[in-house]
């Protein structure tokens, strides 16, 4: 049960991006496992990706056709092309193929996304048998229906969209992700696909990709886990109208890039809500800190303990756990005594030890709730960062246990 998540229908069409969705019985007959982004001629196209040295031939082969004005983006599920070798290319590549012949553009100008299990070899026949049912229903309203698409062992779709005026001209933004385990910056096992019609030059849509996914995408942690074929992909198609933002900076750029942000925001938050198992939706701050990397350095380090995620799941305010968690962060010379810890606004830990004003009470009060935040303050700097993750559920186990059946 996804956590304080609702199913998101409310999707505004982006002039300029179209999209198809079809069955190829990947890992389920029936199951749409196969989606389409067509974007208008003239539209850019930025994107992030994964971190991890065995990364998926479809991510290669995404990163590398990024140089050549892609026309189309095809996404199947059921199966991720990672750590398939060389055949993994060859068939990123067919699949590739296949669709610029059906769609008089070069196979360069499109970019393959794979999801799904690890190791097994893609299959290319049911996903060329079907390119032709995908491209048949292109259409700028499809975005629900691409959300289910596009989902593993999510619980159900994620969305986001939104409107906004600039100089007399109205924008659009809406996107999807997907995204519940192997979740873990850098990127996390998720796909994201966000699109607008504003105008942007390759490169500086290139850079608001990157600093929003850091702020996003990059700060979300399930399990600890960077998967073989994370994607982030940001789209550009020009139909609003204005003059291209050919700069990082300006009035319109700054509100371009804040609400990109929001929306980046708000899709990795719902692969947190949705994360494998979770009860619980949980923020972690870390204040007063010398550099970003520090206080990353803690959160992370929280987050990914299992004995502080699974007492968050049974609600046990062992703050112990925490204590310990922080003082094995690695950040040199810290001053205990200058260190707090809170609960939401519950301070449990101060001058080294428990807090005088803290109760078992209050903490365990905190940790009952659906969502809290875990706020660690090193009273060594005035750098902040925050993260998001989940308690670690007996779910958790059975769904990975169950994966592959």
């Amino acid at each position: 049960m996804a956590v304080n998540l609702a199913v998101f229908n409310d999707f505004l069409p982006v002039q300029g991006v179209r999209i198809g969705i079809a069955s190829a019985g990947i890992k389920r007959v029936g199951r749409k496992d196969v989606v389409i982004f067509e974007v208008a001629e003239g539209g850019s196209i930025a994107g992030v990706f994964t971190t991890n040295a065995f990364c998926a031939a479809p991510v290669t082969l995404s990163k590398a056709n990024l140089a050549h004005q892609p026309r189309y983006l095809i996404i199947n599920t059921g199966n991720a092309n990672a750590g398939t070798g060389a055949r993994g290319m060859v068939d990123a590549k067919a699949v590739c193929q296949a669709l610029a012949e059906k769609t008089g553009v070069s196979a360069e100008q499109i970019l393959p996304f794979s999801t799904g299990v690890i190791g097994e070899p893609l299959p290319v026949a049911k996903i060329t048998a079907v390119l032709g049912d995908a491209l048949t229903n292109l259409a700028e309203n499809n975005w629900f229906d691409a959300s289910n698409g596009i989902m593993t062992t999510d619980t159900q779709p994620k969305g986001a969209s939104r409107q906004f005026e600039h100089d007399g001209i109205t924008y659009t933004i809406s996107g999807i992700s997907k995204g519940a385990g192997m979740i873990m910056p850098n990127m996390a096992t998720m796909l994201g696909f966000i699109a607008t019609d504003a105008a942007i030059e390759q490169s500086v849509l290139q850079q608001i990709c990157q600093e929003c996914a850091d702020v996003s995408f990059n700060r979300i942690t399930i399990d600890g886990d960077t998967s073989t074929n994370d994607s982030c992909m940001l789209i550009a198609t020009g139909a609003a109208g204005n003059a291209p933002v050919t700069q990082a900076s300006g009035a319109l750029y700054e509100k371009l890039k804040a609400e990109l942000r929001d929306i980046f925001i708000e899709l990795a938050h719902a692969i947190v809500r949705d994360g494998e198992g979770a009860t619980k939706f949980v923020t972690i701050k870390v204040e007063e800190t010398a550099s970003k990397e520090e206080a990353l350095q803690v959160a992370y380090t929280v987050a990914h303990s299992p004995l502080v995620k699974t007492a968050l799941f049974a609600s046990d305010a062992n703050w112990g756990r925490i204590l310990a968690a922080v003082g094995r962060a690695g950040v040199k010379n810290m001053v205990l005594d200058a260190i707090r810890i809170y609960l939401d606004d519950v301070c449990i830990v101060e001058n080294g030890g428990r807090a005088v004003s803290y109760t078992e009470a209050q903490g365990a009060a905190v940790l009952k709730n659906a969502e809290f935040t875990i706020r660690i303050c090193l009273g060594r700097g005035d750098v902040q960062e925050t993260i998001w993750t989940t308690d670690l559920s007996h779910d958790y186990v059975t769904i990975n246990a169950d994966y592959r059946s």
